[in-house]
């Protein structure tokens, strides 16, 4: 007697589809198809497009998931401790992750005009989910009341999401030293001049730490 419980991944979940796609992504970019991710996924071009309607639509929930895995990922290498040093650290971190994750190269292969866009993009899905995640690193800086507190503070987000996408959007440098180390150093002085007005605010400002920064 068979049982009536699957155990295999469900091919109509929306967790196995964008984890479909995520794979499919860091070799085809975004030249996945909805044909392909159905394949890939066992399923139907249609029920994609029903739920989803476009393939870039599900590249854009990849992306963000891509987003967030390097945050995650930089927070377990590189926990940021609410400083600017600790800041500071933890986004170089997340720069280099995002640069040497194979998607980047891919997207770049398959899409170089999207790619090269992607350089001054102003705003969208993907950008505003990154500065929101810049500004919830910068809320210890000014603690009662994080970004929104502080009107310089809240500036700030942006203006490090427009320094980091040079050093991340740049998956040709991988594997050369020299131009990565040369990419981060640079990412890293530059956030720490847009942070300077912060450096002893944060946790000393809030009891948590004391000595100097």
């Amino acid at each position: 007697m068979s049982s009536r419980y699957s155990y295999g991944p469900n091919p109509h979940s929306t967790g196995h589809v964008i984890s479909t796609v995520r794979t499919l992504m860091r070799t085809g970019g975004l030249d996945v198809s909805l044909t392909a991710i159905a394949r890939a996924c066992g399923t139907t071009r249609a029920f994609l497009y029903s739920n989803w309607k476009t393939a870039s639509a599900l590249h854009l929930r990849a992306l963000r998931a891509e987003l967030a895995q390097a945050f995650e990922t930089a927070q377990r290498t590189c926990p940021s401790d609410g400083t600017v040093p600790g800041i500071t650290a933890h986004l170089t971190e997340v720069v280099r992750t995002v640069r040497r994750h194979p998607t980047t190269a891919a997207v770049a292969r398959s899409s170089p005009e999207v790619f090269s866009a992607a350089y001054t993009a102003a705003k969208g899905p993907l950008m505003q989910d990154a500065a929101e995640r810049i500004a919830d690193l910068l809320h210890p800086l000014h603690p009662h009341g994080g970004v929104w507190g502080d009107s310089e503070l809240g500036s700030r987000p942006w203006k490090i999401l427009w320094i980091a996408r040079p050093a991340a959007l740049c998956p040709d440098a991988v594997g050369d030293r020299c131009r990565e180390d040369t990419l981060d150093n640079a990412f890293a002085e530059l956030l720490r001049d847009l942070l300077a007005p912060w450096r002893e605010s944060g946790r000393l400002r809030d009891g948590g730490t004391s000595g100097r920064l």
